[in-house]
C-alpha cells in the first residue's frame, strides 16, 4: 500500500508543503539524494507556477512504476491541476527560464522540468487550465531524450479522500507478450483496511499477465477473501489483434473513446473476494489508433462529461487521467470519496512530453 500526497496550493505557504511533500515521496521510493533534490525542485516550480499564473489549484503526489526500463522501482510521479486560464504559448513557456510575469523566476521553468526529469508531459486549454506532469526516477534522465517509443501506455492519478495519507483506490498494469492489462481497484470502505485490499490486487496483477480478464477477477477473488474485498476491473489490450477486453465486478466505471465518440463498458454487480458472481461478461471492442481508455473509481461524479478533446489520446495517459479529474469537479465541489483515474492510450506522441 502506498502514500499518496494532495497538496492544496491557495497561498505562498504552500510551497514548501508541496516540496515537503516531493522529499517525503522520494524517502518512499528510495530516491537516492540528488534525485530526491530533483523531485524537490520540479515540486517547487510547479507549485510555484500556480500561484503564479493561476489562482491556485493542487499538486497530487503518487508512487508508481515508471517501466521495465527501471524494474519495479518506484518512481515519484508529480501532477499540477488547476481551472485557470491556460498557456497561451506553450512553446514558449518550455524554454528555460521563461516567466509571463515581472516578479524573478526561479531560474528552473517548465523548459527545465522537463530535461531534469525521467518523464514529463503537459495538457494546456484556453479557459479550462493545465495539467503538467513529472515523474522522477533514480537514475537521472537521459541527455537529449525524446519522446516515448509507440505503443500503447498506461497510467493514472490517485487522490485519498479528505487528503488523508493512503487512497482505498489503485491502479496497476501488466506486460505479457502482446498483453497490456490495465487494472483499477477500489477497496470496500475507506482508509489503510481499504487500501489493503486495492493494493493486493494490484500485486497479485504481476502474477497474472497470461491470463484474460474473467481468469484474472477469478483469481484476484481467491487472493482478495482475508481483506475487506474491492470492486476491481480489468482491461486487456492485445495489440497484435487490436483489440480490448473489458471484465468488471462493482463500482467501476469505465469509458472508451474511439473515432471521436465515447461509450460505456459495464461492470458486473458484486465485490471482489466477497460476493463475486459465478462467471462474469466479458465485453470485446475494437482498438484503434485513436483509442483512449478511462477506468475510474466511484470517487468521480457518476454523470461526468467525457472530455471533448483531440489532444488528450496523445498525451501521457497520466496526463489524460489528470484532465478527466479535474474536468469532473471544481474547488466548490470536492471529491466525495477516495478517487482513482486509469487511462489506457494507443501511444500517439505528445508535442511536449519526453521520457519514456
Amino acid at each position: 500500500m502506498s502514500r499518496v500526497w494532495d497538496v492544496p496550493v491557495d497561498d505562498s505557504t504552500r510551497v514548501r508543503d508541496v516540496r515537503v511533500a516531493a522529499e517525503e515521496a522520494s524517502a518512499c521510493a528510495g530516491l537516492p539524494p540528488s534525485r530526491t533534490a530533483t523531485a524537490a525542485l520540479v515540486a517547487t516550480e510547479l507549485a510555484t507556477n500556480l500561484l503564479r499564473h493561476t489562482d491556485g489549484g493542487r499538486v497530487l503526489i503518487n508512487l508508481v512504476e515508471r517501466g521495465h526500463d527501471d524494474g519495479r522501482r518506484a518512481a515519484v510521479q508529480l501532477v499540477s491541476l488547476d481551472h485557470g486560464p491556460g498557456i497561451p504559448d506553450v512553446a514558449a513557456a518550455m524554454r528555460d527560464g521563461y516567466t509571463t510575469t515581472v516578479a524573478a523566476s526561479l531560474g528552473a521553468g517548465l523548459g527545465t522540468c522537463r530535461r531534469i526529469a525521467n518523464d514529463f508531459d503537459l495538457h494546456s486549454a484556453p479557459g479550462r487550465g493545465t495539467v503538467v506532469m513529472a515523474r522522477i526516477g533514480h537514475e537521472p534522465a537521459a541527455r537529449n531524450q525524446g519522446p516515448p517509443p509507440p505503443g500503447p501506455r498506461a497510467g493514472g492519478v490517485n487522490v485519498p479522500l479528505g487528503r488523508a495519507e493512503h487512497s482505498g483506490d489503485a491502479w496497476g498494469r501488466v506486460r505479457g507478450g502482446d498483453r497490456l492489462t490495465l487494472l483499477l481497484a477500489d477497496g470496500l470502505g475507506h482508509g489503510e483496511k481499504a487500501a489493503e485490499a486495492s493494493g493486493l490486487a494490484v500485486k497479485e496483477l504481476r502474477g497474472l499477465a497470461e491470463l484474460p480478464p474473467a481468469e484474472i477477477l477469478r483469481s484476484l477473488g481467491r487472493a482478495l477473501r482475508p481483506t475487506r474485498g474491492a470492486a476491481v476491473a480489468v482491461a486487456q489490450l492485445d495489440t497484435n489483434a487490436g483489440q480490448l477486453s473489458f471484465a468488471g465486478i462493482g463500482n467501476v466505471g469505465a469509458r472508451l473513446r474511439t473515432d471521436g465518440t465515447w461509450k460505456a463498458l459495464l461492470s458486473h454487480p458484486g465485490i471482489v473476494g466477497a460476493q463475486a458472481p459465478a462467471s462474469v461478461p466479458v465485453q470485446r471492442v475494437p482498438w484503434h489508433a485513436d483509442s483512449l481508455l478511462v477506468l475510474h473509481s466511484d470517487g468521480l461524479p457518476s454523470r461526468w462529461t467525457p472530455p471533448d478533446d483531440d489532444v488528450l489520446p496523445g498525451c501521457d495517459p497520466a496526463v489524460a487521467a489528470a484532465v478527466v479529474l479535474r474536468d469532473s469537479g471544481s474547488a466548490a465541489r470536492p471529491v466525495r470519496d477516495d478517487t482513482c483515474v486509469a487511462v489506457l492510450t494507443a501511444g500517439g506522441v505528445s508535442r511536449h512530453g519526453s521520457g519514456t
